[in-house]
Order: C-alpha cells, then structure tokens, then sequence
C-alpha cells in the first residue's frame, strides 16, 4: 500500500511502469519460496523517471533506500570504465554480489547506464539471476535485480506518438503494446548492454518496463511537486513559465519533452525569486 501511495503521488505520466512494477514488486514480498530473483529491466529516455522508481522501490524494500548498506548502485561509466579491463570486472561483479546477497538475502542491486555497459558484462551475473536453488552455497531468490537503460527509448516514443497521431488515450497503451517489440530491439541493439545477452535468452529478465515520453501536463506535475518539495506555495504563472522553457518534440507537434522532467529543478532555480 505504501509504495502504490508513492509511486501515485511521485511518478507522472508512467501508468505503465507503475502497474508492472507494483504488481511484479507485491507478487515477488508475498511469496514466501520465489524460484528466482527479481529482475527489471526499465527503458526509456532520460528524464522519464526510471531511476525515480528505483530509489522508491529501494526504500520500500529498505528503508534507508541508496543510504543502505544492502542496496547497491552500479553506474557503467563509473564502475566500468575500461573497456580492457572486462575479465576483471566480471570478477569483481561476482564476487561483490556474492559477498553482499550472503550478507543480506534481500539485497537490491540497480545496474544504472546500462546502455555504456561493456556488451557480455551483465551476462557474468546470469548464474545468479537463473532458476538455481543455491549457486555455491548462497540463494540469490529473494534478491532484486533493476537494469536501467535509455536503450529502446526510441522505440517507445514511436509507440506513443502511433497512438497518439490514431486518435488513442496514452493510458490506453498496454504492456503488450511495447514489451516483445522493447526485448528484441534491446537485444538486438549493440549499446544497450543487452545485446545478443544470456539474459534475453533464457527468459531471466521478468519484465521489460517501458518509459513513455512526457507531456506538457506531465512537466507542469514535475514542477508543482518540486515547488511542494521546497516549501513553496504553488504559482501556476511560474510552473507555466518553467515548462515553457522546456523543449518538446516531434518539431512540428511538441508533444515530448526531450528532456521528461530532468532539468526542472535547475529551470526552477532561475524562477527562486518569484
């Protein structure tokens, strides 16, 4: 109930993401001998909201979210930076992920930039990912895995826009609509750190969350629950300002946001003074 709360009240225009990720999350704590791990792989261009919901998620599993010493966040250009150095880090990857699920069965472990990911780098979690009682003496089932990625953003906007040039409601986009199209681009697209993996293949990835394009209006939410966030009464002559400052695609239409939400607290930054 807590994490529907949140997840309604914080994350805009992703119907979508939200129904998957509830579902798939309040399945996954209420079953007392899952077979396997967790694992989501969350696509869409920046802004939209995925590492949003990875640190929502985190905390519902783990109160202290990022703070926690069982939640563990993995940036690909930070982590992974040396592309001659993947033996290693496939090493490393192992032995970090066994040494904290031993510690803690619960762990969350969130894979951002997925899409700089070294291709065959994640394949070196999959033994830990798959249908295994115990791998050396350790379960990895109650686990939770979270791949982030702008990989198949592309594909999703087209989607959205198709429904949206017919004449359809954005809710009415389902997630059939999108994931088969969501896994085999990803798995076909040499920088997403998917491609051609083992993951894909063997069905060890639960589901592919889709990340649609914001809105005007889903912008405008962005910022009222900034100026909420700082303590400000909210004057909808700046909010319209702020999202006037944004830019949007399609160049003819501008429907999108180019950016979702990500550069509203700088934009409101300009606006301090009203």
């Amino acid at each position: 109930a807590a994490l529907k709360v949140q997840l309604d009240t914080k994350l805009f225009g992703q119907h979508l993401a939200k129904d998957v990720v509830l579902k798939a999350v309040m399945g996954f704590s209420n079953n007392p001998s899952p077979k396997k791990p967790l694992t989501l792989s969350l696509h869409g261009w920046a802004g939209t909201g995925k590492n949003f919901l990875s640190q929502i998620l985190a905390e519902h599993v783990h109160r202290a979210g990022l703070r926690s010493k069982f939640v563990h966040l993995f940036l690909a250009t930070l982590h992974f930076p040396h592309h001659d150095q993947l033996k290693l880090y496939k090493e490393q990857l192992q032995n970090w992920i066994r040494g904290n699920v031993s510690a803690c069965p619960h762990s969350v472990f969130i894979f951002d930039e997925m899409d700089k990911m070294h291709p065959g780098l994640i394949d070196a979690i999959k033994p830990f990912l798959d249908y295994y009682e115990q791998v050396d003496g350790v379960s990895y089932r109650k686990a939770i895995f979270i791949f982030l990625s702008n990989a198949g953003g592309d594909l999703i906007n087209k989607a959205a826009l198709d429904f949206w040039t017919s004449g359809k409601g954005r809710e009415e986009i389902q997630l059939k609509d999108l994931e088969p199209t969501l896994s085999v681009g990803v798995f076909n697209n040499k920088n997403s750190g998917l491609w051609h993996s083992s993951l894909i293949d063997r069905n060890l990835i639960d589901y592919f969350v889709p990340f649609l394009p914001l809105e005007h209006k889903h912008v405008k939410m962005c910022v009222r629950a900034e100026m909420i966030a700082r303590g400000y009464a909210v004057d909808e002559k700046v909010v319209q300002a702020v999202a006037d400052e944004m830019t949007f695609f399609p160049k003819e239409q501008k429907i999108y946001s180019d950016k979702g939400c990500k550069t509203v607290q700088a934009k409101l930054d300009i606006h301090e003074d009203a």
